[in-house]
């Protein structure tokens, strides 16, 4: 996969991620253990995005 769609996966995984724990987090008794489990998930994306976001494009650094 390229890495414009690979960052484009990932930021549409973010974002529902995001979606989810903003529902939970407003109901009347939010499932704490689920909200947690959502951030960490939230924030593993979120690093991976920024791998990805930050390879370069051609792999100059490995030998030819």
């Amino acid at each position: 996969m390229r890495q414009d769609a690979r960052s484009e996966s990932l930021k549409a995984k973010h974002a529902e991620i995001e979606t989810i724990l903003t529902e939970e987090e407003r109901r009347p008794f939010p499932d704490f253990v689920m909200v947690q489990e959502l951030k960490k998930r939230k924030l593993r994306v979120k690093d991976e995005l920024e791998r990805v976001v930050h390879l370069p494009d051609a792999p100059s650094y490995l030998p030819q």
